[in-house]
């Protein structure tokens, strides 16, 4: 639907905002719907669904009745806003269709394939400062690649940021649902335990495998598992967003801001392997975050595109978002 079809209660709306309000109404839906005993707050959740469908909803249609720079920016900035809820949230539900996570086929998987656990193996052959220092940075720069290319593109071109913000908003969607519907914890299973969830014994002596005493003194490493404590999902590891979003901002750059993009291929690189290195993913997780990025962002650009041309086609603009797509970057709040 765009700015001339349909009911005139959507016509501000763009690609990322259906995509926001069908994640919202689809969540909202499987809690209705399939909540159980692991989710006895389900009531609390339905309404806060309900409340960020509201919120978005009249976040859209007030920026387009009273246009403002901080609206503005809010009104196209919001889904970034929202990932850490959204990403926490799916902790709280994804054991509602297993209730146990879905962690052994993947265990036997990578020791058939590898002949051990990739996961704890890496570590244990680099355990030294420098090299886990490395790593932990890679993979907290997931963070700084996310919000620099962003707030770069917001700085110079908006029509580069919109577009931006609509395919990573789509391919995390899809990394969430996919954490609500296949809860699998990753290598930390190994290490912590996990509510309700005993690895058979075959497995359990993984967790022997400790992190090497000097390499928690590192910076990063403190700084990644400071995150991880705030805002850790148990059961979000397959696919590796990291993986997927890291790559996806990678083409954004290629395809926006080229002097960057090698050195930014090389860190995202780098921050493939942490994820393992780190032990938060098994080597399945990593390829599925690749293979995410490699199908969906094609998709998303299929379809961002597809609702530029549609809205393009049926008013001769550039549809809702049209008056800011032709704006410099003067023109909102820095």
């Amino acid at each position: 639907m765009n700015k001339t079809g349909g009911s005139s209660l959507f016509r501000n709306y763009t690609f990322v905002d259906y995509a926001t309000q069908a994640y919202n109404l689809v969540v909202a839906l499987l809690i209705l719907l399939f909540h159980n005993h692991t989710v006895p707050n389900w009531v609390n959740l339905l309404v806060i669904q309900g409340i960020l469908v509201l919120v978005v909803h009249g976040l859209i249609v007030g920026e387009a009745r009273r246009p403002h720079p901080i609206l503005g920016f809010l009104r196209h900035f919001y889904p970034v806003l929202l990932f850490a809820w959204w990403y926490a949230q799916t902790g709280r539900i994804n054991r509602m269709f297993f209730l146990h996570y879905l962690d052994e086929p993947f265990i036997r998987l990578e020791q058939y394939l590898f002949g051990c656990q990739p996961s704890v193996i890496l570590m244990e052959k680099l355990p030294y400062l420098a090299v886990s220092e490395i790593f932990y940075a890679s993979y907290f720069s997931y963070y700084l690649m996310i919000g620099g290319v962003g707030f770069y593109l917001l700085y110079k071109n908006r029509e580069h940021f919109f577009h931006y913000v609509s395919v990573i908003s789509f391919i995390f969607y899809i990394c969430y649902l996919a954490y609500i519907l296949l809860p699998i914890v990753g290598p930390p299973l190994f290490f912590n335990h996990v509510e309700s969830h005993i690895l058979p014994p075959e497995f359990q002596t993984f967790g022997q495998h400790t992190i090497p005493e000097p390499l928690t003194h590192g910076v990063f490493y403190r700084i990644i598992i400071s995150i991880y404590e705030a805002v850790e999902a148990p059961g979000a590891a397959f696919p590796s967003s990291h993986v997927a979003i890291a790559w996806t901002t990678v083409y954004f750059s290629f395809r926006y801001i080229r002097k960057i993009w090698l050195l930014h291929a090389g860190l995202a690189l780098l921050l493939t392997v942490s994820t393992v290195y780190c032990r938060y993913h098994y080597v399945l997780d990593v390829l599925a975050g690749g293979l995410t990025a490699l199908a969906l962002v094609p998709l998303a650009n299929a379809l961002y595109f597809r609702s530029i041309r549609s809205t393009t086609n049926a008013t001769g603009s550039t549809g809702p978002a049209a008056p800011e797509l032709t704006q410099t970057p003067s023109s909102y709040s820095r």
